[in-house]
């Protein structure tokens, strides 16, 4: 299945940093990734001799760089857009730094440089799940969803706690260890303190997986919100490709419910749970993580069955 029906992405206009670039203690090997709000280098840390990621905030539609390392702001209005996106970032990367949770990525170091913030993080090794589910000729097994998502769960409630939202969970933004567990990576999307006024700030979210209230005016996000995006990535492991955006199904709603399209192939207890994730209504999903997290482990498959780790261990042999 193409993986452009699985991933919508916005590619960055702007330029990158190139290989060799000295950043502060960093030397850029190679970019990554390139979003409409960041870039993310693969990088050195010449003190440690250690290999990082940097995400570099610099979004699309507010920000320029075509040549050189400077970043500029062509406009007042789009000025102050950055600037606000610039604190959030900032204040992001200082809140995550004082997270230790083996579920979400490590923040190690955050600086300002060439008119704007850089976020220096822990470099996963492994494999996004995404990439393995797009690689299957089945469906995810049960128990590897429910003890992914479980695990996945603890480090979402660590970010609640901090008053930090995600709003970008997909299954691109979920990587595998070699070990089976999961890390939560890229929080470009982010909203610092619940709240506060993010409409001072261009929306950012990947149709399919975002909630319903991250289009229009957003005034309704919550912890709910990545709810629904955690429902929308074990769907999209039954469907093998995104579901149908949130803004679309409020005109004309065509998505499948997980009971149907998954019947035979998931319990009707799991189906059910993916379904509470994703109603439209946000009163009636899960009313936190920790009871999605306590659904999804009340019937969750013995150990006997995880075999999955064995076949994940294997995927990574053949590729590195």
């Amino acid at each position: 299945m193409p993986q452009t029906r699985y991933q919508h992405m916005h590619a960055n206009q702007n330029r990158a940093l190139p290989p060799g670039y000295q950043l502060q203690g960093y030397e850029i090997k190679k970019l990554l990734s390139a979003g409409g709000f960041s870039f993310v280098y693969i990088a050195r840390d010449l003190e440690n001799h250690t290999t990082v990621a940097i995400k570099e905030y610099l979004p699309n539609i507010l920000a320029l760089r075509q040549e050189g390392d400077q970043v500029r702001v062509p406009t007042n209005e789009a000025a102050a857009g950055f600037r606000f996106g610039l604190k959030c970032f900032f204040e992001e990367g200082r809140a995550l730094a004082t997270i230790e949770h083996k579920n979400i990525v490590r923040v190690l170091n955050f600086f300002r440089a060439n008119d704007t913030v850089y976020m220096v993080m822990q470099y996963e090794r492994g494999k996004s799940l995404q990439e393995y589910v797009l690689a299957r000729d089945t469906t995810v097994p049960e128990a590897m969803l429910r003890s992914l998502f479980s695990q996945l769960l603890n480090g979402l409630r660590e970010v609640h706690a901090q008053k930090l939202l995600h709003l970008d969970i997909k299954p691109a933004n979920i990587y595998i260890r070699l070990d089976g567990s999961p890390v939560l990576l890229d929080f470009g999307s982010a909203r610092m303190a619940l709240n506060e006024a993010a409409d001072k700030l261009p929306p950012s979210y990947t149709p399919g997986f975002a909630a319903p209230e991250q289009y229009g005016t957003r005034k309704q996000l919550g912890p709910w919100s990545d709810v629904y995006s955690i429902g929308a990535s074990m769907y999209a492991c039954l469907l093998q490709a995104a579901p149908q955006a949130a803004d679309q199904r409020m005109k004309k709603d065509f998505l499948v419910p997980a009971v149907k399209l998954g019947k035979g192939k998931y319990s009707s207890n799991l189906l059910q749970i993916i379904d509470s994730c994703m109603a439209l209504n946000h009163m009636h999903r899960p009313p936190s993580v920790f009871a999605l997290q306590k659904s999804l482990l009340k019937a969750a498959p013995p150990p006997a069955s995880r075999n999955w780790l064995h076949k994940i261990a294997s995927l990574f042999t053949q590729d590195n």
